[in-house]
């Protein structure tokens, strides 16, 4: 295969027959360039293939104009409006964004936090994996005084910013909202109790229950981790339960979605019988049927504003830690799934 050379300014000039400080001030829209002039180098330049070195004259400039990401899982209903939401902001204000996943992996997360210093980004936005316990990865960044978001958990260094929303009142609000309805033995199924979004959602859920002076019992938590298999198992473990339980506030919408299923092939209606509260607000909530109760997880809101936080940063219109935790409100889809009163 003949290899293809890179065009360069003084091949566009030696076909124009134009000096190359010319092309150069015409490709970069200097006024002193006439408007005739800037056409031609432009179209010659298109016809030819040439590609500006934005990183090499950005880096001149001391920036890249690009943000890194870190995911730490791709494919999730998460991570899709996130992303639309940063790059949204990012691109209105001239930077680009390079994508890592990390594939809930805290090594992976670190190499990934590697390969985007060395790739000089002006700042990072990251979600961490829910194992990642270190945050020595960062290191470099904190040393060179990158600045980093980190969204969905609190941050882990005081001049960096979290974006989240309030884990412990949606857990409250899901938990009331199945007190309403006249729900007296409520389960919550979580797929990890350790984890602090999911630690909190609980602790919100406990605090109703308080609140509304119902006793609880330690057969109402049920740890299943994700997955429609032991969603299907914890389901029936809550059949089993005696006395039957009158609500459940599932951490997440795939395993509230399975126990509609499953209490409905076992005979129990729902919510007659059993009324079912999710989170996050994901398609397969809308398709089952009863149309599933949940939380809005505000994903694109998130990634808008933890772009918003990094820009203004990086244009110098705002100081990093400043605002050491941004809250984004999530509220409460209801739907026909826990609606046991008019």
């Amino acid at each position: 295969m003949e290899n293809s050379k890179e065009i360069t300014i003084y091949d566009i000039a030696k076909s124009l027959d134009l000096s190359p400080s010319t092309v150069s001030k015409a490709l970069n829209d200097d006024p002193a360039i006439n408007k005739k002039t800037k056409k031609k180098i432009f179209d010659k330049a298109a016809e030819m293939g040439y590609r500006s070195n934005l990183f090499a004259r950005n880096l001149r400039q001391q920036n890249s104009l690009t943000i890194g990401v870190i995911a730490n899982e791709l494919n999730s209903s998460f991570t899709t409006p996130l992303l639309s939401g940063i790059e949204t902001v990012a691109n209105e204000a001239g930077y680009g964004i390079i994508l890592t996943d990390s594939s809930q992996s805290p090594e992976k997360e670190a190499a990934n936090a590697q390969s985007l210093f060395q790739r000089r980004v002006d700042g990072v936005i990251a979600v961490l994996a829910p194992a990642t316990d270190s945050f020595e990865h960062f290191r470099p960044f904190r040393e060179k005084n990158i600045p980093m978001i980190f969204v969905d958990r609190d941050a882990p260094f005081p001049e960096s910013t979290s974006v989240v929303i309030d884990n412990l009142q949606c857990g409250r609000m899901a938990t009331m909202h199945l007190i309403g309805q006249g729900c007296r033995r409520i389960v919550h199924l979580t797929p990890d109790h350790e984890h602090s979004i999911y630690r909190e959602r609980y602790k919100g859920y406990r605090d109703a229950l308080a609140e509304g002076g119902i006793t609880f019992e330690n057969s109402w938590l049920v740890v299943a981790e994700g997955g429609e298999e032991a969603s299907e198992k914890a389901a029936r473990k809550i059949l089993a339960m005696k006395p039957l339980p009158d609500g459940v506030f599932a951490a997440g919408d795939l395993a509230a979605a399975v126990c509609i299923r499953t209490f409905q092939e076992q005979g129990r209606r729902v919510p007659q019988d059993i009324a079912v509260v999710g989170f996050n607000n994901e398609v397969i909530g809308k398709l089952i049927s009863p149309g599933l109760t949940t939380i809005n997880y505000p994903a694109k809101e998130m990634g808008a504003a933890a772009a918003g936080v990094l820009v203004n940063h990086l244009k110098g219109a705002g100081r990093m830690g400043s605002i050491s935790t941004l809250t984004i409100r999530a509220d409460l889809i209801v739907r026909q799934s826990s609606l046991r009163k008019g």
